[in-house]
C-alpha cells in the first residue's frame, strides 16, 4: 500500500472541514453533503489505515467516539445550542479524530467557539456593524445582533487542531 495514496486519502478530512466553516460563514447552514460525503470519506481512509498498521480495536473506538458525538450533538440541538448542521459536521469529525484525540477536539471547538464569540460580539457592536452592512451581504449578516453564530467555524477549527492527533494521521505520520 502507497503512503501516498493514504496522505490522499486522510486530506478528504480537511478538505471538508473547511468546505463546512465556509458554508456555515457565508450562509448559516451547513449541507448535508458535506457531513455526509465526510463520514463516507472515513471508510477508505479506515481501509487504508487498516492496512497501513492501524488497530481495528483503535478505529472501533473511532466509530465509538462519532456516536457519542452524535448524540451529544442531537441533544445540543434540541436544546437549541447549535444547529442540525452543526451537529452533524460534529460527529462526522469526532468519527475521523476518535479517542483520545476527541478531547483535544472537544477542548480546541469549545476555545474556538469562545474565540468566535468574541470576533461576533465585535462585529455586532456599536463600531463595526456600521462598517460590517457595507460589506458582502454574508457579513452584514453576521453583523446582525440577533442572528445565530456559524458554530461550524469552530467546529472546524477545533477538527483541524486535533487532527493530527488521531489515530488515521499517526499512522500516516502526519501528526
Amino acid at each position: 500500500m502507497s503512503p501516498a495514496l493514504f496522505a490522499a486519502a486522510l486530506m478528504a478530512f480537511p478538505a471538508l472541514v473547511i468546505a463546512g466553516a465556509i458554508a456555515d460563514l457565508t450562509s448559516f447552514r451547513i449541507p448535508n453533503a458535506i457531513s455526509l460525503s465526510l463520514a463516507a470519506a472515513f471508510i477508505p481512509a479506515a481501509a487504508l489505515g487498516l492496512m497501513s498498521g492501524v488497530d481495528p480495536a483503535t478505529l472501533g473506538l473511532n466509530l465509538a467516539a462519532g456516536a457519542a458525538a452524535l448524540v451529544i450533538g442531537v441533544a445540543m440541538f434540541a436544546l437549541r445550542w447549535i444547529g442540525g448542521g452543526d451537529a452533524k459536521l460534529f460527529a462526522a469529525a469526532a468519527l475521523w479524530i476518535g479517542w483520545p484525540a476527541a478531547l483535544s477536539f472537544i477542548g480546541a471547538t469549545a476555545l474556538a467557539g469562545g474565540a468566535l464569540a468574541l470576533v461576533l460580539l465585535a462585529l455586532r457592536s456599536g463600531y463595526l456593524r456600521p462598517l460590517a452592512i457595507q460589506g458582502p451581504s454574508w457579513v452584514a449578516r453576521l453583523a446582525q445582533p440577533d442572528e445565530a453564530a456559524p458554530y461550524g467555524v469552530a467546529i472546524a477549527a477545533g477538527a483541524l487542531a486535533a487532527f493530527p492527533m488521531s489515530a488515521l494521521a499517526r499512522a500516516a505520520q502526519l501528526g
